[in-house]
């Protein structure tokens, strides 16, 4: 994580400038005018005076970079930026929820005053979501804090949640942070994104640089809109040819996390290109930058183009900047992958990166499956579930746990048709199925949390999930066994009660 000094002596920031970073060719969609950060004097101590250098916006690249790099460099108000470099960032979108946002709360109050005002109410964006329907009191307790919070420094984007009862009887409430920020419009091509949370990576499916940082961080970015970040280099993965039907993304990231390990990309940025890339929905592009955390990765990125572009149609009012690598660009390593010769996967217990064909797992015996999370509970994953009960025509064989990951999400899998279906819905799929009932959207058991968390894993049992993690006790029991497979395999292994290849039921 980065290091953040605060003392006690006053000192204001130097003021920022108005400027405009020069990118690439991007759609004509959107404008690409320069956006005024706003000046504000705050008491405390960020970073020697340093020299101005004004990014250069005319004349010919001074340095080939990385689309990681150019993204940092406009952010710290650099014309250029090289791997290992330590910048001042200007953070666009500080993102927090009911796990961490009590802590980073009294980091800030501590660190800045109990009366202190936050740098920007409408960059800080608080959703409630990991261990929301408990009867749990601490876990309940943090909400409150939240809406405390926000309520004292009119926080613009604070999705509540008041009835736990009803989850529908509140408008605001969307459900896990990663897909709510892009549903609501937070994810934007060129800029920066944190979040008190690992898997923030996902938002760089639009082509920003979105990382997790801890408590401390927060709390200081919460107070200046700054950050100390150190500049990562970046590892390419290029990714082509035609997708087999019976894969999905989630197949991809686990292939490459296979190959290059949990540590692979320790602090580095994981930049994703190719045929395969660029054919993937927007949700597919989430699942693959949702999980290069697990291979150690600083952040994932993938460059926006006309997919982007149209999923964020509507959802914001704010100007976008792409910015995409030079062709001289400087990568740490190179990897390539024929994609139409991948064959489905899984992560075995207890590593993301102990990585196995699903077909050499059929006589692993399970007791459950889990379909949900920021990685596997999206629309798209639910589709991909529905499509593989849909073609089989017959039931589960242990119990299926369904939690779509936001209210938009729950109301997709009640009312979208599923191709080919005659009409049919996820949800009545599902029932036909014999699949649990659809929950109540939130992280449901990915992270575990209180004893009377919905579908955690109380005793130690297999269970084959589209979560992100598998490690001892990550969703429950500590001697619990987590294979991590893609919505395809999971509802195929739910159907015969081992781990099972989806091709058995899709061709």
């Amino acid at each position: 994580m980065a290091s953040s000094a605060i003392a006690s002596t006053p000192n204001p920031f130097l003021k920022q400038k108005e400027s405009c970073f020069s990118t690439a060719s991007s759609s004509p969609s959107f404008s690409k005018k320069c956006k005024r950060r706003g000046s504000k004097a705050v008491v405390a101590v960020m970073a020697p005076p340093q020299p101005q250098r004004p990014p250069s916006s005319t004349g010919s690249v001074k340095r080939a970079m990385t689309m990681t790099e150019k993204i940092l460099a406009r952010a710290s108000e650099r014309s250029k930026l090289e791997p290992g470099e330590n910048v001042w960032v200007n953070v666009d979108v500080l993102m927090t929820h009911d796990v961490c946002g009590p802590g980073t709360i009294g980091i800030f109050k501590k660190e800045f005053g109990e009366n202190a005002k936050v740098w920007d109410r409408e960059k800080i964006v608080i959703i409630p979501d990991h261990y929301i329907f408990t009867t749990d009191e601490r876990a309940n307790r943090n909400v409150d804090i939240l809406r405390d919070f926000c309520k004292e420094q009119n926080i613009k984007y604070f999705y509540d949640i008041k009835d736990l009862s009803d989850f529908k009887a509140n408008p605001d409430y969307k459900g896990v942070c990663h897909i709510a920020l892009a549903q609501e419009g937070h994810c934007r091509p060129g800029e920066v994104l944190l979040g008190t949370d690992s898997h923030t990576c996902n938002a760089g499916a639009f082509g920003q640089f979105a990382t997790g940082i801890g408590n401390t961080d927060a709390g200081f970015v919460v107070g200046t809109g700054k950050l100390l970040l150190k500049v990562p280099p970046t590892l390419r993965f290029v990714l082509d040819g035609e997708m087999p039907n019976f894969l999905l993304a989630k197949d991809l990231i686990l292939q490459i996390i296979g190959e290059i390990s949990v540590s692979g990309a320790t602090y580095k940025s994981m930049e994703f290109v190719g045929s395969t890339v660029e054919s993937l929905t927007m949700e597919e592009r989430m699942t693959l930058c949702n999980m290069v955390v697990e291979a150690g990765g600083k952040n994932g990125v993938v460059p926006a183009d006309q997919t982007t572009f149209n999923y964020l149609e509507g959802k914001t009012s704010l100007n976008i900047g792409p910015v995409y690598s030079d062709e001289q660009a400087s990568f740490l390593q190179e990897y390539k992958f024929d994609v139409s010769k991948l064959e489905p996967v899984v992560a075995k217990p207890h590593s993301p990166d102990n990585r196995a064909l699903a077909r050499e797992c059929k006589d692993v015996k399970i007791d459950r499956v889990y379909i949900g999370s920021c990685t596997g509970g999206k629309t798209e994953d639910f589709l991909a579930a529905a499509k593989v009960f849909l073609a089989s025509g017959k039931k589960v064989k242990v119990p299926t746990f369904l939690v779509p990951a936001t209210q938009k999400v729950w109301v997709d899998v009640y009312t979208l048709p599923v191709p080919g279906s005659g009409g049919k819905t996820c949800s009545q799929i599902f029932e036909e199925a014999g699949c649990d009932t659809p929950a109540s959207p939130n992280c449901g058991a990915c992270l575990g949390g209180p004893r009377d968390t919905y579908a955690r894993m109380n005793e130690p049992q297999v269970c084959v999930s589209t979560t992100n993690r598998n490690f001892p006790g990550r969703m429950g029991h500590k001697e619990g066994q987590i294979y991590l497979a893609s919505p395809y395999t999971a509802a195929a292994s739910a159907l015969t009660g081992f781990v099972t290849d989806p091709r058995d039921f899709l061709q």
